[in-house]
């Protein structure tokens, strides 16, 4: 199998080829492959002005913050160009939930949710990343948790 990397001012987007003389399983799996890494992530630009390829499933939370919205993941945040309410829904069936109007987080990735603080909720996430939710929407958080323990909509990372 050959790799090649073009690099041309003419593509504004990541173009992916795959050539062969007859559709075999080696170009079968490719494909297959292909769709697993790009039909679940989103492309974004780290702080250093890098463009990414972030899969859904490794986010931890998108919010909105000025006119711009980003990703937040392990290794960083990234600017992204989707909407809050795109990814709201492109991501409600990989276990994301709205918890205020300006952010959606990855209900996989909540470590503890902390009550002390009178009318909002800490939420603590698995990576560190803290924020913050109302108590208007502690319902949505509940809803997860009781799909998740009924053997709701699960999926593995």
């Amino acid at each position: 199998m050959k790799i090649k990397t073009i690099i041309d001012k003419k593509y504004t987007e990541t173009e992916i080829h795959v050539c062969k003389d007859s559709l075999d399983d080696e170009v079968k799996n490719v494909v297959h492959e292909l769709h697993d890494i790009f039909d679940e992530s989103l492309t974004g630009t780290d702080e250093r002005g890098n463009k990414c390829i972030l899969r859904l499933l490794d986010m931890v939370s998108f919010y909105a913050e000025g006119q711009k919205v980003f990703a937040v993941d392990d290794s960083g945040k990234y600017t992204i160009s989707n909407k809050l309410y795109e990814l709201e829904e492109r991501c409600k069936d990989l276990g994301f939930v709205r918890i205020s109007k300006s952010e959606i987080v990855n209900f996989r990735k909540i470590k503890s949710l902390d009550l002390s603080i009178t009318g909002t909720i800490k939420v603590i996430m698995k990576n560190g990343y803290e924020t913050y939710t109302s108590r208007r929407n502690v319902a949505k958080i509940k809803e997860m948790l009781i799909m998740n323990r009924g053997g709701g909509n699960e999926r593995n990372t």
